[in-house]
């Protein structure tokens, strides 16, 4: 049952990965392309280590180091981004309008 488990957690991990790929190819901003893809690409790293932690149970103090290690960085790469793109080249604070493509200093 424990392997059963394992694959289908990393199998879920596959899905989204391919899933956040595909927002890729999309019409919308860049933004929202990378924001998929982040949360697809750690939901299903998350997945996978997971189904790893289950077929390897003597490894877990590494696993659990790296699931915690994923969710920080990749929770902290996704702050450095909007704060990032939040300003233009003079420094001046951007926000989005109501509505979208369309912004205002």
């Amino acid at each position: 049952m424990m392997i059963f488990l394992s694959y289908l957690c990393i199998g879920v991990g596959l899905v989204f990965w391919f899933w956040g790929t595909s927002y890729l190819v999309g019409q919308r901003s860049v933004l929202y392309k990378l924001h998929s893809l982040s949360v697809s690409d750690t939901l299903g790293s998350m997945s996978i280590l997971f189904g790893l932690l289950l077929r390897r149970p003597r490894e877990w103090p590494l696993l659990i180091l790296a699931l915690i290690c994923l969710a920080m960085w990749n929770t902290m790469l996704g702050y450095v981004l909007a704060y990032c793109t939040a300003r233009d080249a003079n420094d001046h604070k951007i926000t989005t309008s109501a509505v979208p493509g369309e912004f205002y200093e």
